[in-house]
């Protein structure tokens, strides 16, 4: 067998010599193997028993000619849907992908195996990508995900106003990720200055930033569906509502990866659409996936966060990155760094392989007759 590499780990393809020898080889075994006798005594057994025979056999190749691609994802939180989708609906297997989906704690890990070539393709949040790409890394927004966001400031029950919090401390991921910046924005919303008025603490994830709010270890935390909701019902405050267009959780690469190895990209692009549409709809699908990767039984919450995150607003059909959302991620950024100053949206971006599937129609070919 002659298996191709690219030059990032866990990436393989099997080429065409080894399909062509797969299916000669199967074929010679049924050939043998199949009892001639059962042709002539049962022919509706000897169909049946050639047709199981033969999609095995399909079976074996197309697995054969699978991809393999390690995919990182940063959170357990609604925005990293559309890959959750992807891979339990069969997207990804379809498109040619055998994708291992691998979660870490954080935007930052997430970053650090994306740049070290553990995972060639990661569900990221745009702050982690735009800062790593001002830094000098060759990281990509190839797909937009989710382009409009929408996080609570959640606060203890004794906690309603920004005077009563003022003093006190607020959970974040970590620093320059996307609970930093959103939090950073509803305490400036309160009259609040992030640090001086309200302590910053790090935690490693979103369950984790709600773990610590319940458990009294900061008096307030800036959390995503389904967490806000799960919070709300255990009787903690909404401080403040940040809804606005802002790069959050898309799908990031390489410059490099995309120029070795394009078709992998492309296909995961095509994989990414497709995933969105089946979330659009099959409502019913859709809330299994999220109960499975949330963790969650709750019908209530689980339908109000379906709700929320497969409106077009936020995860767009067509994919492209929200320019708008971009360069609010830029704006508190130039404040220390020269080079967010003078940077553009586009700087950030790879738009061709969605804008391929664009221009050929096929995404408004997924979407006619769609009912809304």
């Amino acid at each position: 067998m002659r298996v191709v590499r690219s030059a990032w780990s866990g990436v393989s393809a099997a080429s065409g010599p080894w399909s062509e020898f797969a299916s000669r080889s199967a074929l010679y075994s049924l050939r043998f193997a199949f009892p001639r006798h059962l042709a002539k005594e049962d022919p509706m057994k000897a169909v049946i028993l050639a047709v199981s025979l033969l999609l095995s056999l399909s079976f074996s190749v197309a697995s054969a000619q699978l991809t393999k691609v390690t995919v990182g994802y940063s959170a357990i939180a609604a925005g990293q849907f559309p890959a959750w989708m992807a891979k339990d609906a069969g997207i990804f297997r379809k498109n040619g992908l055998d994708v291992q989906l691998v979660y870490f704690r954080g935007g930052t890990p997430a970053m650090m195996a994306l740049l070290s070539r553990e995972t060639p393709i990661s569900q990221l949040g745009g702050p982690a990508i735009v800062s790593a790409s001002l830094r000098g890394a060759d990281t990509v927004l190839i797909a937009g995900g989710l382009v409009l966001t929408e996080w609570w400031l959640m606060s203890r029950p004794d906690i309603k106003t920004a005077e009563q919090l003022k003093g006190g401390s607020a959970a974040i991921s970590v620093f320059g990720g996307l609970a930093d910046f959103l939090t950073r924005i509803a305490l400036k919303r309160l009259g609040l200055t992030p640090v001086k008025d309200v302590a910053l603490v790090q935690m490693s994830g979103v369950p984790e930033q709600r773990s610590a709010l319940e458990a009294g270890k900061v008096q307030a935390a800036m959390l995503p569906r389904p967490d806000n909701f799960v919070a709300l019902k255990k009787g903690f405050y909404n401080l403040v509502t940040v809804r606005l267009p802002y790069q959050s959780t898309g799908v990031a690469t390489t410059r490099t990866f995309i120029r070795e190895n394009p078709d992998i990209v492309r296909k995961y692009i095509k994989s990414q659409i497709e995933a969105i549409h089946r979330i659009k709809t099959d409502r019913e699908a859709a809330i299994r996936v999220l109960a499975k990767y949330l963790g969650l039984q709750d019908k209530e919450i689980l339908e109000k966060t379906y709700d929320g995150i497969s409106s077009d607003d936020e995860i767009p059909p067509k994919q492209y990155p929200n320019p708008e959302g971009i360069k609010n991620i830029l704006e508190p950024l130039a404040q220390t760094d020269p080079k967010a100053k003078t940077a553009k949206p586009e700087d950030f971006v790879d738009v061709r392989f969605i804008k391929e599937l664009d221009e050929s129609g096929f995404i408004d070919e997924l979407y006619k007759g769609r009912k809304r």
